[in-house]
């Protein structure tokens, strides 16, 4: 009876380890390789199952998560011969299960492998001073040669991005002293840029400034001749109007007395300024004889009154001779 209960309890204990070996959970995001007696069966989602005792095993478990791999440091040489250290990093992504468990043994080595070949190549075909310009372009040469490799691993590659980018020393001190120089030269050319724009705005402020005080000048100019011909105009109005009324006072009762007494008071007067100024003049013979004078001058009135010639006038008063007027 003993025997028995050994035996089930034996009998109990192998089937609970077969039941566990053959029990499998797949998490989520994740894929498992059943292989059926060394062959490949089939795909394993995530949840839970049973496989068969003694025939299947689980061959390979795969994670559908996105990975990221480190792309250790290796020195590459630039077209200029110059040799730099790059190290970087890559994405990838398991995108068949069957195909990343047989097409190749390790993934992930391949695809290191493959981007550090790529990136050598790609670094060797431009300048050191291109090198850190063009990372994008580096970038996106390594994913291309690597995710055409990786279809037949069932792998995608999503980015692959370098890290860093390390020259010589030597080099490194060089390309300080190239910066250097070259943020001076932006310098001096902005310097430059803003002392020729102030030349240019000053040399337009004087341009203007002389544009202004020339129209200045011309508007002073033609406000200085209109006020001149206006002065002419009224002058000449004025000493046109006198004209008029001394010839109306000539034509009136008594004007030629008058006219005859205002002469030989002009006369006198201006004769006795003579001797008061440091003149040169030439007088006539019978220049004390002030009767003849006033005679021979309002002979040229009386001439102009009574609408004689000047010449007339002359030889009337010449034929007065210096006694009188002539009638």
């Amino acid at each position: 009876m003993d025997g028995g209960i050994f035996i089930l309890i034996i009998l109990a204990l192998l089937v609970i380890i077969v039941f566990a070996k053959t029990a499998v959970v797949v998490p989520q995001k994740s894929e498992f390789i059943v292989e059926r007696l060394g062959k490949y069966n089939t795909t394993l989602g995530a949840g839970f199952h049973i496989l068969v005792p003694f025939v299947d095993r689980l061959a390979y478990k795969r994670s559908m998560k996105e990975e990221v791999l480190e792309i250790p440091p290796q020195v590459c040489i630039t077209r200029d011969n110059v040799s730099v250290s790059i190290d970087g990093v890559i994405y990838l992504e398991v995108r068949d299960s069957k195909l990343s468990s047989y097409g190749i043994e390790n993934y992930y080595q391949a695809a290191i492998q493959l981007a550090q070949t790529s990136l050598r190549s790609a670094i060797g075909k431009i300048d050191l001073d291109k090198t850190f310009e063009t990372r994008e372009a580096i970038n996106h040469q390594v994913i291309t040669a690597v995710d055409e490799a990786a279809l037949n691993w069932g792998i995608k590659v999503l980015r692959y991005e370098i890290k860093d980018i390390n020259p010589p020393p030597g080099i490194m001190a060089a390309m300080e002293l190239q910066v250097k120089a070259e943020r001076e030269k932006r310098a001096e050319i902005a310097r430059s840029e803003g002392e020729r724009q102030a030349r240019i705005n000053m040399a337009e402020g004087q341009r203007q400034q002389a544009i202004n005080v020339s129209e200045g000048e011309k508007q002073k100019r033609i406000n200085e001749a209109e006020g001149k011909a206006g002065e002419i105009e009224i002058v000449a109005q004025a000493t046109a109007e006198g004209i008029r009324r001394v010839a109306e006072a000539l034509n009136g009762a008594g004007g030629m007395d008058a006219a005859r007494v205002r002469l030989a008071e002009k006369y006198i007067a201006e004769f006795g300024n003579l001797a008061k100024q440091n003149n040169t003049l030439i007088l006539p013979a019978n220049v004390a004889d002030v009767s003849s004078l006033v005679a021979q001058a309002l002979a040229v009135v009386d001439g102009v009154r009574g609408g004689k010639t000047f010449a007339q006038t002359e030889h009337s008063a010449q034929a007065a001779g210096p006694g009188g007027a002539a009638s």
